[in-house]
């Protein structure tokens, strides 16, 4: 049976590698990369651990994916004298084990030599790996694994569609990136690849960054929907058709090597997974081995929520954990891949439609739900993205997500599992009882914006109500007028220099007589009513409830540590009750109208997930 090269033992030289080298090698001697010669050197006397998030080899998915039958590592090794030898891990491994008759030695040498390691393998090895153990300087170059396969090879197209809205920054790096690493890199992928980037800012210069497999396409700002439908369409359109789309966010680092082993998974694919999704995960940006989620679900309160617990990849036991987790069944339905790196089959895209026209939150998660694929995550699949606690914003969170929740549910059965309903309902809670008037206004704005139903999303007004909800949203502002706005609210005693993250992100306990007059009382705002004393200073972000700061407060200092910037809130009573005389009010309308409204998405859906409409919105029959 012939061999494929599917995963090329990966180092490199970016933050994530300096701050956290143990994605790619654990030793406590030096990896050092001389930029001149690009030459990798293990700094022994010592011993350099493969078995890692990136180097380890996924054996066990690839038995389950692929039509792979058997594995081999091949490296080129010149210096002094070493041997390299195979590991394993299996679901309780907190370690790699070495496989001490899987070994090869390497006598020293000042010219590149050639060593091949046949791989054993057995059906509960999770992963496998390698240490190479030596005995002073070795370089290290053309080093891979190869996988012996059984059939064909599938032919594969494959399109990265990225949306970009004014994140120069990013997508220009992410360009180059990629010319340099895989349009130029002789490898198989560069002749089956296409990059295209959808500038709904119209900030790129189109002519220096595109080129042959390159291309920046202008187009409105539709939102992240609008830009991935037009990756979707285009890519279905290019010769010779894509048979994958790759959608991937623009303000995130990337590996290419994770876009290269996507492409190699693809080409190996068996029958039983050759239509699954596959779900790149997100690690954080600024904590490059934590990794916030791969795959997604949505619960039953209505809330998004990643599959798998917080994970750091630099642990072993991590590394194995995040190949042999289950999704529970309870999820089965709920299930989606978001879109900071997905990799979808245009065969899905064909048979299930194209993604509703909700310009950014839930369109990943309702398209993924929709089709309801098979799953595929592995390690060294992954882009780094700042975590959403440093960029939580009300216009997306209670405006956009409440809206498109709604509308996505009543036009296609997503996440049939979860209430909508109450999800709008605790947001609005936590907003009032936190005087976050601003917001849980948003909520009402999504919600009426819901109810007025297919025909109103229909219309291209997706960035108008977005930019209105960013209008309507609670201002923050920077800590320097912050501490004025204390000093002119009366908040004499206020004084940023004793604010810390401890107070911010702290609560007070409550004993049971508290809790039930905090509920029924709404932070006594309704029944017994009372103007509150002094102030309690509390997190920005929707979902904290710090109960105990915040009960019996006339004032609430919003914090945003993260970006150095604040609010002040103080109670309103009137406005509270304002609001809860509009959500009743829209809630009447919602009982009586709702099976109407649900029966006109239900029809709409044909026509809001189709090419035809697309085109159309994306203006895209105009040239």
């Amino acid at each position: 049976m012939p061999m494929f090269r599917f995963a090329n033992v990966l180092l490199e030289t970016n933050p994530r590698s300096v701050g956290y080298p143990a994605l790619y090698c654990v030793s406590d001697r030096p990896v050092v990369h001389d930029e001149d010669i690009d030459e990798w050197t293990l700094r022994g006397p010592g011993a350099f651990d493969f078995s890692t998030y990136f180097n380890a080899l996924s054996v066990q998915k690839l038995l389950k994916y692929t039509n792979a039958k058997r594995f081999r590592l091949h490296m080129e090794l010149r210096g002094a004298a070493c041997t390299v030898t195979q590991t394993k891990g299996d679901a309780f491994s907190s370690h790699p084990e070495l496989i001490d008759e899987q070994s090869v030695s390497a006598p020293e040498s000042s010219q590149w030599q050639s060593f091949e390691l046949d791989l054993q393998v057995q059906p509960s090895w999770v992963v496998v790996g390698f240490v190479i153990s030596a005995e002073g300087f070795v370089s290290i170059r053309n080093a891979y694994y190869e996988v012996e396969y059984e059939g064909d090879l599938r032919p594969v197209e494959l399109v990265l569609s990225t949306t970009t809205f004014k994140k120069e920054r990013f997508i220009e790096r992410n360009i180059d990136l990629i010319k340099q690493n895989i349009v130029d890199s002789g490898e198989d992928i560069a002749s089956h690849f296409n990059m295209l980037v959808v500038d709904n800012g119209r900030t790129l210069d189109v002519d220096k960054l595109s080129s042959e497999h390159i291309t920046v396409v202008p187009n409105n700002n539709v939102g992240g929907a609008g830009g991935f439908t037009r990756g979707m369409i285009t890519a279905m359109h290019q010769r010779p058709e894509a048979t994958n789309v790759l959608l991937m966010d623009d303000d995130v680092a990337v590996s290419p090597e994770s876009i290269k082993r996507t492409y190699n998974l693809l080409r190996l694919l068996n029958d039983s997974y050759s239509e699954a999704f596959i779900s790149g995960a997100m690690l954080n940006f600024e904590i490059g081995d934590e990794q916030w989620e791969d795959l997604g679900f949505m619960t039953p309160k209505g809330a998004f929520a990643p599959l798998k617990p917080g994970l750091r990849l630099t642990k072993f036991e991590d590394v194995v954990f995040n190949e042999v987790f289950r999704s529970r069944s309870s999820v089965k339905g709920q299930m989606y891949a978001a879109w900071w790196y997905c990799c979808i089959p245009v065969s899905a895209i064909k048979k299930n439609g194209l993604p509703l026209p909700v310009f950014v939150r839930c369109d990943d998660a309702e398209y993924g739900v929709r089709c309801n694929p098979k799953f595929i995550t592995m390690n060294g699949l992954c882009i780094w993205h700042m975590p959403f606690h440093m960029r939580y914003n009300p216009a997306v969170e209670r405006y956009q997500t409440t809206r498109n929740t709604l509308i996505a549910q009543a036009t296609t059965g997503f996440a049939k599992k979860s209430d909508f309903l109450y999800e709008l309902h605790n947001n609005i809670r936590l907003e009032l009882k936190k005087f976050g008037y601003d917001n849980a206004e948003l909520c009402l704005d999504a919600f009426e914006d819901f109810l007025k139903g297919p025909g109103f999303i229909s219309k291209p007004v997706a960035e108008e109500c977005f930019m209105k909800a960013n209008k309507r949203k609670e201002k923050l502002v920077p800590f320097d007028a912050l501490a004025k706005q204390a000093e002119q609210a009366g908040l004499q005693d206020f004084n940023l220099s004793q604010i810390d993250r401890q107070l911010v992100d702290g609560d007070k306990p409550r004993n049971h007589f508290e809790r039930l007059e905090d509920y029924l009382t709404n932070n006594g705002q309704r029944f017994f009513v009372g103007a509150g004393k002094g102030y309690a200073v509390i997190p920005v972000y929707g979902w904290s409830y710090p109960a105990g700061a915040i009960r019996g407060k006339h004032s609430l200092v919003v914090i945003d540590w993260w970006n150095r910037q604040g609010a002040i809130r103080t109670k309103d009573v009137k406005r509270y009750q304002n609001i809860i005389k509009r959500y009743r009010k829209d809630m009447a309308y919602y009982r009586s109208h709702i099976k109407q409204l649900n029966n006109e998405y239900a029809d709409a859906r044909k026509t809001m997930t189709s090419e035809a409409f697309w085109l159309d919105y994306l203006g895209m029959n105009n040239g």
